[in-house]
């Protein structure tokens, strides 16, 4: 870090708005709600969904109650194109519910986008064009007059070549962004969308959408409401106008941002669930929704079973929601501190039938998403798969992978039940380890080595089974691809490697790896095995083994 003073940086400019109203006002009623985790949300992923996984997270958007879903880009790939027309043709889109796309404002882009919007009943055509200063001058090179062109004419150009599809029965309104708004002179901000607004001539039954995103978050919460009721303020045709947020959480205030937007106007608000996006992420649309409820203010989208929305974000985008993110983390509902215990113990003691809810260090009612109040980590018959991850981790060291949680709650939780008890940590752990480490039959490991050659790994092996050793060769792009080749020749149950992790177990000469690997039978099933050696490559090899005779007991 530099050095005071500190040169490098300036402070974001302020709004000058000295008769603001957004201080004095207070928010009473739900914003229009559009998800962008099909589009925004999934571009950010360091693996993008698949068909498969957008077409359920899109119906899990459906549940949740969106009514403005934006889908993607299709004019950039063909895989975005074949999802919109899988949507469409597949009539997977309901009546009350509005696709959104995304299009740069280019003639091509948008032919190809229309192109692929045949047949959809209910549509938000979303073009954008940079407007920035430095948008301006160091990506495109063009003046003010010029960027609004690109706008204007795109928009002309849309309204012309959409004859065909609206008289086929689309409903189709328009959205613009400009997208780097914030960082724009307010000025020319208000010009361009004027000039777009002109230019599509929207009314009362036909409104236009204004985006006004904070592509990157620069400037406080408080100046970025400045600059949306200025907007609000100066638009000649706010009546006809739906003015739209999009904030991003670069500072750590999308949520504030979005709030205080609100209250200087703005009438919707894009995101994601639990804020996936670019860089930071975008605005969490689940804490924005909860925050208006614990105010009384019901979001219009159902969140009663969270424990499900997180499940099926965490397995489509390959994300975790942090333990501590708002409602939905791990640890949100659980106190470790006497004090907070026992304040929470008597208060919700004293909680009484249909008053307002008032329980200390509890803003919301955890039943009313479907959570409880766990006051410390213990492991029963009604504990949840965190709690066993937690003392598996905090007591003897075993990060397991996410979506192992569910696999061993279950076979921990079934133990408890048998037994009608509370778990001690080394029942839990000596079941961890029979289920998964100590697992020598009917397959056992008896030898292996690799051998690096160009660019492949050849691996040999010994394996027992059925008192008759057999001895296995093959070659592959790693050890455990190798390991899995060689296992083909054999007729063990075939299956492929979904995922693999690993982490150091104690610390100096004693250290150990820990190695913990996924696979996928024929059948479709899935499920966990674990390995531990001084010698990683070993440890993941026992990995497989180990999920290898789970697969076989379960069968």
């Amino acid at each position: 870090m530099q050095s005071p003073p500190v040169t490098k940086y300036v402070p974001f400019p302020p709004v000058t708005l000295p008769d603001r109203q957004w201080p004095n006002r207070t928010l009473t009623h739900t914003p229009v709600w559009c998800s962008v985790d099909l589009r925004d949300g999934n571009q950010a992923l360091a693996q993008p969904m698949s068909v498969e996984e957008k077409l359920e997270f899109f119906d899990l958007l459906v549940k949740i109650g969106f009514k403005e879903i934006e889908i993607g880009f299709p004019s950039a790939s063909q895989i975005e194109f074949d999802f919109c027309r899988r949507l469409i043709e597949g009539n997977r889109i309901p009546a009350d519910v509005t696709i959104q796309i995304l299009c740069q404002c280019r003639e091509d882009l948008i032919t190809r986008s229309l192109e692929a919007l045949r047949g959809a009943k209910n549509v938000i055509f979303h073009l954008y064009n940079s407007t920035s200063p430095k948008q301006r001058e160091y990506v495109f090179n063009a003046s003010k007059a010029e960027i609004v062109r690109i706008a204007t004419h795109a928009v002309g150009f849309l309204k012309r070549e959409m004859v065909p599809l609206v008289t086929a029965g689309t409903r189709l309104r328009l959205e613009y962004s400009p997208e780097s708004f914030t960082s724009t002179e307010l000025p020319f901000a208000l010009e361009i969308c004027e000039a777009v607004t002109d230019r599509w001539s929207p009314t009362a039954t036909d409104q236009i959408i204004l985006n006004l995103p904070a592509t990157v978050e620069y400037g406080t919460p408080n100046v970025h409401a400045d600059q949306i009721e200025w907007m609000c303020r100066h638009l000649t045709r706010r009546a006809v106008t739906i003015v739209s947020l999009h904030t991003h959480h670069d500072r750590g205030t999308g949520v504030a941002a979005t709030e205080l937007a609100l209250l200087a106007g703005a009438d919707r608000v894009e995101g994601t669930l639990f804020g996936n996006g670019e860089r930071t992420g975008n605005v969490d649309l689940v804490t924005v929704a909860l925050n208006l409820y614990t105010h009384g203010i019901h979001p219009g989208l159902d969140f009663s079973d969270i424990n499900h929305i997180r499940e099926v974000y965490e397995r489509c985008t390959r994300l975790e929601v942090p333990p501590r993110s708002p409602y939905a983390g791990e640890l949100v509902f659980t106190a470790f501190s006497g004090s907070h215990q026992d304040a929470i113990k008597k208060s919700w003691a004293a909680q009484k039938p249909g008053a307002p809810w008032d329980v200390i260090y509890i803003p919301i009612d955890p039943a009313d998403i479907g959570r409880s109040y766990k006051a410390i980590i213990r492991i029963n018959s009604q504990s949840g798969k965190g709690g066993v991850a937690y003392v598996l981790e905090n007591e003897f060291g075993y990060s397991l992978p996410k979506l192992m949680h569910k696999e061993i709650g279950r076979l921990i939780n079934d133990l408890a039940d048998a037994k009608g008890t509370e778990l001690t940590p080394d029942e839990v752990h000596d079941l961890f380890r029979r289920e998964y480490l100590d697992r020598t039959a009917p397959v056992t490991l008896t030898r292996f080595k690799t051998v690096e050659r160009d660019s492949a790994v050849k691996c040999e092996a010994a394996l027992t089974m059925d008192g008759a050793t057999h001895a296995l060769a093959a070659d592959g792009n790693g050890p455990i691809d190798a390991f899995v080749r060689a296992l083909g020749a054999t007729n063990l149950p075939k299956f492929d490697v979904l995922s693999y992790s690993e982490h150091s177990l104690g610390t100096g000469a004693e250290a150990r790896a820990v190695s913990y690997i996924q696979i996928k039978l024929a059948g479709g099933r899935t499920l966990y095995g674990a390995g531990t050696d001084t010698n990683i490559e070993l440890a993941s090899i026992k990995a497989v083994v180990s999920a290898l005779n789970r697969a076989l007991a379960k069968k």
